[in-house]
């Protein structure tokens, strides 16, 4: 395969838009995506409460990502989750996700989005590319071993 090639395959044409998790259809795709992409990893989380994208490629789900708010505190939001089917990773499409992301929060009035990782060596990678610095909050709420994640988006 020649190089031309290569570069073409990597270049894959995804959709990111904020969905309306009210739909049945998209509570019922984002529960899949959950289910393939989490497995039994990580609670389900509720999709009514706050703002949830999905990608598609070719009209196929492919990825979503959620936006609720923290229990931190006015101002700060929590990144619930960012799920990439496996056979999709590698495109950077996490990274796209926490972006749209963060233009939401700006919009929103938010000026800070925390999240977490549990064991995801490649979540905390991404993490840190899109400018995520590791902390430790006051109170921990995910599991004794997890890493906290927070970035400031608005001064």
């Amino acid at each position: 395969m020649s190089c031309r090639a290569v570069s073409w395959h990597r270049r894959r044409r995804f959709l990111i838009r904020e969905v309306d998790a009210y739909e049945p259809d998209i509570i019922e795709t984002l529960k899949d995506l959950h289910a393939r992409t989490f497995l039994d990893r990580a609670p389900l989380p509720d999709f009514e409460i706050g703002h949830w994208w999905m990608a598609t490629e070719l009209g196929r789900a492919t990825a979503f990502a959620g936006l609720i708010p923290s229990a931190l505190g006015d101002g700060i939001g929590y990144l619930a989750r960012v799920g990439v089917l496996p056979e999709r990773c590698g495109y950077g499409l996490q990274r796209r996700m926490m972006r749209a992301i963060e233009q939401r929060g700006r919009r929103s009035g938010l000026y800070c989005i925390v999240s977490d990782t549990t064991d995801n060596i490649v979540s905390a990678n991404n993490f840190i590319r899109c400018g995520y610095a590791l902390f430790q909050p006051a109170r921990p709420w995910a599991w004794r071993h997890s890493l906290y994640w927070r970035k400031l988006i608005r001064s």
